[in-house]
């Protein structure tokens, strides 16, 4: 995965201001040259009422936005990212149960309130385990 550096910053930025407990959002891009490139992001409330510090949840009314936003600037929802406060930036076995196999999903480890290391990771067929991906800043602002 492919992402402008802007778009990692506001992540972490978003991370950092919903710790300690765990943000959420989308990713819009594209599929070029074989690799997803990331243009834009999309928070998205997380509306676990409980262990917000250690789960989210993302609303069908929500995720119905964020398919309209798709289509509506021509990009795809490739993805979601995610905050792991306090935790590695590699996903839980909560995770694994809730992931779809064709989304790419990236986590961001937040230590104390600031962001950390960021991992992608995209679910096998069989959903039995994570894969991680490379995920690279193309330096696009």
């Amino acid at each position: 995965m492919i992402a402008p550096a802007n778009v990692l910053e506001e992540i972490g930025r978003h991370a950092a201001e919903a710790y300690p407990e765990e943000c959420c959002g989308a990713l819009f891009g594209a599929k070029v040259d074989g690799e997803v490139r990331i243009r834009r992001t999309e928070r998205v409330p997380n509306r676990r009422t409980e262990e917000r510090q250690r789960r989210f949840s993302i609303d069908p009314r929500d995720y119905g936005r964020l398919e309209r936003l798709a289509e509506e600037s021509g990009l795809g929802l490739v993805g979601v990212y995610h905050s792991h406060p306090d935790h590695p930036a590699a996903p839980s076995e909560y995770d694994r149960e809730h992931a779809f196999p064709f989304f790419h999903y990236l986590i961001v480890a937040v230590e104390a309130g600031r962001p950390r290391e960021m991992t992608c990771w995209i679910l096998s067929e069989d959903r039995g385990t994570f894969e991680r991906e490379p995920l690279h800043s193309d330096g696009e602002e």
